[in-house]
């Protein structure tokens, strides 16, 4: 018999706040964690706007000695996974480490060593380049320290899905606690992709906003929007089997109860225009949880602020959704976070699950001009105070990833 998955713990490193109650309060007060980068001298460059994580010291978190090891994606990641642990309240000491596991994905991973490393190779050669060079930048090892730093000795992986990895993570975590394959697991994404290189190769692609104003650069659904805005983070949640949560008394967030996840088969970065696939994996999350549709009471889109994204999303949850889909809140949270691509899908899984506790459906700020294709409820500007019993979270990546997460509010 499948078991019941429930989320016990949350960390997050975010651009607006970098644990779980500053971040969830600014996205309630509609704050904007978009700023000019100052990671590196924008001059040349036509997008020089991004949503950095502000204020975090790697050394005073983590200690000198294990930073300097990790690349910022990993660094991210072991903060957030300190905090989703400590908030869980499980006890390390006498689990069955066995059955504790880690699925944990980045889409790019440490490409801020890359760079740092090739200008070493370019200037001083190949013998002045770090011994960790390979174990900072491959993308597992978020999962791998995590694992190491908390003695995870189940399955762990990752998942590689671009912008839908960490929705991705969350899902197929999920599904291992179901089967019986883990009891505990710590899921979810990390992301540190503002860098030269990065931005160069987004701005090539004409994927990024090139707006100069801060306040109108993500502007999801928006008439005038025109690209996204990169962001960077990371989500981790605990996930349990409801016996191994019920039985050392934890406190339960909410339910999993649904995961879709398909692919669009069509192009390397464009969405396909009628939004099919994104609209399976809906369909796929809500039929596992056994609900009405009606019964949905919040999308948390992929809403990433691209012309052909917002079209082609709205279309799917038209077609999901049908006479609803009007009815149904709907608001994109990269307003505020940007884009954190592989990372995304998870600090907004962590949206889902504070808007149930709260009853509060946070907005999608910066909106003004209506789109006449962009036509749901997108709650513009301004949160809501409302009951929230079921809420669904979206993430769609290049090549053509869907993943999509159907989360349930707790209730004994």
């Amino acid at each position: 018999m499948k078991r019941k998955v429930v989320i016990t713990g949350l960390g997050a490193v975010t651009p607006v706040g970098n644990d779980v109650d500053t971040f969830w309060n600014n996205i309630k007060r509609g704050v904007c964690g978009i700023d000019f980068i100052k990671a590196f001298d924008t001059e040349n460059f036509k997008s020089k706007l991004a949503a950095e994580v502000k204020d975090f010291d790697a050394d005073k978190i983590l200690g000198r000695r294990e930073a300097r090891r990790l690349d910022r994606f990993s660094q991210f990641a072991m903060a957030s996974a300190e905090e989703a642990v400590k908030d869980s309240g499980i006890d390390l000491d006498t689990m069955d480490k066995y059955k504790f596991g880690v699925l944990v994905g980045s889409g790019i991973g440490g490409i801020g060593t890359i760079e740092k490393e090739h200008s070493t190779l370019i200037e001083k050669g190949p013998n002045k380049i770090r011994p960790l060079f390979i174990p900072m930048i491959i993308g597992n090892m978020a999962a791998g320290n995590i694992a190491i730093k908390f003695g995870a000795k189940g399955i762990c992986t990752t998942v590689v899905s671009a912008c839908a990895t960490g929705t991705n993570a969350i899902g197929e975590a999920y599904k291992i606690i179901e089967d019986g394959r883990a009891d505990v697991m710590i899921a979810g994404g990390a992301e540190a992709s503002i860098t030269p290189l990065s931005i160069s190769g987004f701005i090539s692609l004409t994927a990024l906003s090139r707006s100069s104003d801060p306040k109108r650069a993500s502007i999801p659904f928006d008439r005038e929007r025109g690209g996204f805005v990169m962001g960077e983070g990371s989500g981790i949640v605990i996930m349990e089997s409801l016996e191994h949560a019920q039985n050392r008394k934890a406190h339960i967030y909410s339910q999993i109860v649904g995961y879709g996840s398909t692919c669009d088969a069509y192009h390397i970065t464009s969405v396909a225009p009628d939004g099919e696939g994104p609209a399976r994996a809906m369909e796929m999350a809500i039929e596992e949880a056994g609900i009405d549709k009606k019964e949905v009471s919040y999308i948390n889109a992929h809403g990433t602020g691209t012309i052909s994204n917002d079209k082609s999303e709205t279309k799917a949850i038209k077609k999901v959704f049908g006479d609803l889909a009007k009815d149904i809140p709907v608001s994109s949270t990269k307003s505020m976070t940007g884009h954190l691509l592989g990372a995304a899908g998870a600090i907004e899984a962590i949206i889902c699950v504070k808007s149930m506790e709260d009853n509060y459906l946070p907005p999608t700020i910066g909106y003004s001009e209506k789109d006449e294709e962009c036509d749901l409820d997108y709650i513009p500007n301004k949160g809501r105070d409302v009951e929230v019993k079921y809420t669904m979270s979206n993430s769609l990546g290049f090549g053509g990833h869907n993943a999509v997460i159907l989360l349930k509010k707790w209730s004994e």
